[in-house]
């Protein structure tokens, strides 16, 4: 399949990382240039955007993409990694009533500073935090607007509750777990995770990592990854404008800032940047040869 340019949606098992995800991809596929789109801890499954050769070129216009989540938390107990995987800080046993649970809820939904867990990848002192922390070395990390459009509690077993999660890009669940502990002063950590959506697409649309090593897994079209934005239709000579560096016209009707580029054959080959100040069309990123 070397060559191929394109989208796999992949449904994460448990253990695996993301980086592994993408090293068996290549294997399996033949082909260098594969990245993905939001990373899964091992610990989580779910919904994971393989980009394959020329649309790795598309990640930086993915990365703001909201995200949706099934996060299992476990009440009574808080650790050092906010998950099942650190050593236990806190041991309560206890856990709080339901309605307890659904009023704090309500105070973590829309646009909140949440601080990151000291064991993640952002960098510190151009080291990565979790790097810092298993040496043993305090880390406190400044907290980040994030929002979160929904939190949902679907199903209450204590001391455990499985919450549907709608947030924005950046959202660590394992903090929001451990936060949830501290408001209701029991201690939490994340006990399991599953992605369900990132942007416009669903787990439902996801094939497992087996198929795609058994090469029957769905490569979708660069275009799938912007599926909601404008369209842009070229003729062959201003298709070469665009290849070349140079402008073409604005138009009427356009809608911006960013759209879909295609040549005459109906290929999508470049992403548009609007510049209506000079009423037209620039190069944002040239992803193929017009032709």
């Amino acid at each position: 399949m070397t060559g191929t340019n394109g989208l796999i949606l992949i449904d994460k098992p448990l253990g695996p990382t993301s980086h592994d995800v993408v090293a068996r991809a290549r294997r399996a596929l033949r082909e260098k240039r594969i990245g993905h789109v939001g990373t899964l801890d091992p610990l989580a499954t779910g919904l994971l955007g393989l980009l394959i050769g020329a649309a790795t070129r598309l990640s930086e216009y993915l990365i703001e993409k909201d995200k949706r989540y099934r996060a299992q938390v476990r009440f009574g107990r808080a650790t050092t990694t906010y998950d099942a995987e650190g050593e236990v800080t806190r041991e309560t046993g206890r856990a709080p009533e339901r309605a307890a649970l659904e009023q704090v809820l309500a105070d973590f939904r829309g646009p909140l500073l949440q601080r990151p867990p000291a064991y993640s990848a952002i960098k510190r002192d151009g080291q990565r935090a979790y790097a810092l922390a298993r040496r043993g070395e305090e880390v406190v990390l400044e907290p980040r607007p994030v929002t979160i459009h929904a939190l949902t509690l679907v199903e209450w077993n204590p001391p455990e509750a499985v919450l549907d999660v709608h947030c924005s890009s950046g959202t660590y669940i394992r903090s929001l777990a451990h936060d949830l502990g501290q408001a209701l002063d029991v201690g939490a950590y994340l006990s399991g995770l599953r992605r369900t959506a990132v942007g416009p697409w669903t787990i439902e649309q996801a094939c497992p990592l087996t198929d795609l090593e058994a090469g029957t897994a769905s490569i979708l079209p660069m275009e799938a990854a912007l599926p909601d934005w404008p369209v842009v239709a070229l003729d062959a000579d201003s298709a070469r404008r665009i290849w070349h560096g140079n402008t073409v016209p604005l138009g009427e009707g356009w809608s911006g800032p960013l759209a879909r580029a295609y040549n005459p054959a109906g290929a999508f080959f470049a992403i548009l940047r609007a510049d209506p100040q000079q009423g037209v069309w620039r190069a944002d990123k040239v992803l193929l040869e017009p032709a």
